[in-house]
C-alpha cells in the first residue's frame, strides 16, 4: 500500500534538498528519495569535495611562496590521501548538516531508485524491496552524470572522470590531460598546476570556459598559461593509447596538425548531461525536448503536478540555480509570493536579465552575472563599462595578487546596471552584492553611495563605478 505526501522529491542534491526544506516549513509532508546519499553529486562528489581540494592545493601552492611575505621553511610536501581525508572530513560535516535539517523539519529520505508510475505513485526500489508512495506534488530533481566521449581508449586505466578523480587516494598526476576547458577543466588544472603536476587542457571551443564573457576567458588563458598550464583550443582527443603511460592523439581541427601527449592521467570533463535513467514507468510518458525534461514557465512537465528543477531540466547547470528553482517551484504549490528572482527587467527596459552568478574557483577567481557588453550589443542594447584594473589595488598589493580586474556594465540612458565581471581573489564573494543590485534595478548612482572598506578587493567595485560615471560626464 503506497503511503501518503503532500511532496515527494527524487533526487537529494541541492535543488531537491532545499525544495524539501522549504515544502516542510511550509507545513507540507515531504519524502525525498535517492539511489545516493542525502546531499547528492553536488556535496558527495561535486562543489563540496573539489572546493576543498582546491582550498587544500591553494595552500600547499602558498607556502611553495612563503618566502616573499617574510616566512621562511626548510622543507614544504604535500599528503595526497591526507588532503582526501580533509575533504571527506569536510564533505561528512556539510551532509550531516542536512541530515539534523531533515530530522528537524520531519522530513522522510528514503534511500533506492524512484521510478514514476501512474497517478503521481512513486515507487522506489531499495535494498530491503520497493516502497510505494503516492504524492500530491512531485519534484524531479535528479542532476546530471558526466559525458563520456565515443573515443578509442576512453576506458583504459588511468582515464577518470571527474567523479571517479575526486575519490582516488594514490598520488599518480605527475603529468594530467584535461579533456575539456570548462569549469570543471579549469578547476582541476587549478588543482593540480598548484600540486606541481604539469597540466595540459585540450579545448573543443576556441577559448576556455565555452560561453564565458571572452574578455574573462582569456584573462585566465593568460594567467593559466603564465603558471605552466599548456592550453590546446579549437582542439580534441582523438584516441588514448597505452603506451609510457597515456598517450593522447591531438588534433588541432583549425590548422588540421596533430600532436601526442603523454599523460599519467587524463581527466574527462567535456560536460554533464540530466540523469533519467530509470526515472520513468511504462505507464508515465513524460515531453523530453533536446534532451532535457520538457518543462512550461512554472517548471511543470507535460503531466500536470510533476515538476522538474535543475540540471536535469536547465542548461545552467549550478547548485544555487537548482536551489532557487527548487524554492520558487514549492512556493507556486503553496500559492505562496514568491520570495526569488530568476531574472528581472529593469524599469524602462525591456530586456529580462539573468540573475545568476556564475562562479570558477580558479586563482584568480573569476564570478560573473547578468549580461556581457557583447550581449548587450547582440540584444540592441546601449550600454556604458566602468573597468578597475587591480594592479592598483591596496589589497591586490598587499597579497601580491595584482592580475584581475573588476567590470561592471550600465544601460546608457537610466544608468541601471546590467552586468558585471570580477576577476580576482574573492570574486566569487563580491559577485553578490552585483547580483542583489541587478535584481533590484539599482542605479550606478545608488551603488556609489555605499561605503567600501578599506584596503579590501571591494574597493574595486567603486572604482568601475566611478569610471562608468566619468564615461557618462557625471561626478561619482
Amino acid at each position: 500500500m503506497a503511503r501518503n505526501y503532500e511532496l515527494v522529491v527524487i533526487g537529494a542534491g541541492p535543488g531537491g534538498y532545499t525544495a524539501a526544506l522549504k515544502a516542510a516549513s511550509l507545513g507540507m509532508k515531504v519524502a525525498v528519495a535517492d539511489q545516493e546519499r542525502l546531499g547528492g553529486v553536488c556535496v558527495n562528489r561535486g562543489c563540496i569535495p573539489t572546493k576543498a581540494l582546491l582550498h587544500a592545493s591553494n595552500i600547499f601552492s602558498m607556502m611553495q611562496h612563503s618566502d616573499e611575505f617574510g616566512v621562511s621553511t626548510d622543507f614544504i610536501s604535500f599528503d595526497f590521501a591526507k588532503m582526501q581525508e580533509y575533504k571527506k572530513r569536510s564533505v561528512r560535516l556539510y551532509r550531516q548538516g542536512i541530515e539534523k535539517l531533515f530530522a528537524e523539519n520531519g522530513i522522510e529520505f528514503i534511500k533506492g531508485t524512484a521510478t514514476i508510475r501512474r497517478e503521481k505513485t512513486v515507487e522506489v526500489s531499495g535494498e530491503e524491496g520497493k516502497e510505494y508512495l503516492h504524492a500530491d506534488n512531485i519534484i524531479i530533481a535528479t542532476g546530471a552524470s558526466p559525458v563520456i566521449p565515443d573515443i578509442p581508449g576512453i576506458g583504459l586505466p588511468g582515464v577518470s572522470n571527474s567523479d571517479r578523480l575526486l575519490a582516488s587516494q594514490n598520488w599518480n598526476f605527475d603529468r594530467v590531460v584535461i579533456m575539456g576547458g570548462g569549469v570543471i577543466g579549469v578547476e582541476f588544472a587549478t588543482i593540480f598546476q598548484a600540486l606541481c603536476s604539469k597540466v595540459t587542457i585540450v579545448e573543443m571551443g576556441p577559448h576556455l570556459l565555452g560561453p564565458m564573457d571572452t574578455e574573462v576567458a582569456m584573462a585566465l588563458e593568460d594567467q593559466m598559461r603564465d603558471k605552466g598550464i599548456t592550453i590546446h583550443c579549437n582542439s580534441t582527443i582523438e584516441e588514448i593509447a597505452e603506451e609510457d603511460g597515456l598517450n593522447c592523439l591531438v588534433k588541432n581541427h583549425q590548422t588540421g596538425e596533430a600532436a601526442r601527449i603523454r599523460a599519467s592521467q587524463v581527466v574527462v570533463a567535456v560536460g554533464r548531461r540530466p540523469y533519467m535513467e530509470r526515472l520513468v514507468g511504462e505507464d508515465v510518458s513524460l515531453e523530453i525536448r533536446n534532451g532535457r525534461l520538457s518543462v512550461d514557465a512554472d517548471f511543470m512537465t507535460s503531466e500536470k503536478n510533476i515538476y522538474a528543477i535543475g540540471d536535469v531540466v536547465s542548461k545552467t547547470q549550478l547548485a544555487h540555480v537548482a536551489m532557487a528553482q527548487g524554492t520558487y517551484v514549492v512556493e507556486k504549490i503553496a500559492g505562496k509570493p514568491h520570495s526569488i528572482r530568476l531574472e528581472a527587467v529593469p524599469n524602462g527596459m525591456y530586456v529580462s536579465l539573468p540573475i545568476v552568478p556564475n562562479c570558477i574557483y580558479t586563482v584568480p577567481e573569476i564570478a560573473t552575472v547578468g549580461i556581457t557588453e557583447q550581449t548587450a550589443n547582440t540584444l540592441g542594447m546601449k550600454v556604458r563599462c566602468g573597468v578597475y584594473d587591480m594592479n592598483d589595488n591596496g589589497k591586490s598589493i598587499i597579497t601580491h595578487k595584482e592580475k584581475g580586474f573588476i567590470r561592471m556594465i550600465f544601460e546608457a540612458y537610466s544608468n541601471t546596471i546590467v552586468g558585471a565581471q570580477i576577476v580576482c581573489p574573492r570574486a566569487t564573494d563580491m559577485i553578490g552584492e552585483m547580483a542583489t543590485a541587478i535584481a533590484n534595478g539599482l542605479t550606478a548612482e545608488q551603488l556609489s553611495r555605499a561605503m567600501r572598506a578599506h584596503p579590501t578587493y571591494s574597493e574595486g567595485i567603486a572604482a568601475a563605478i566611478e569610471d562608468a560615471m566619468r564615461e557618462k560626464g557625471q561626478k561619482p
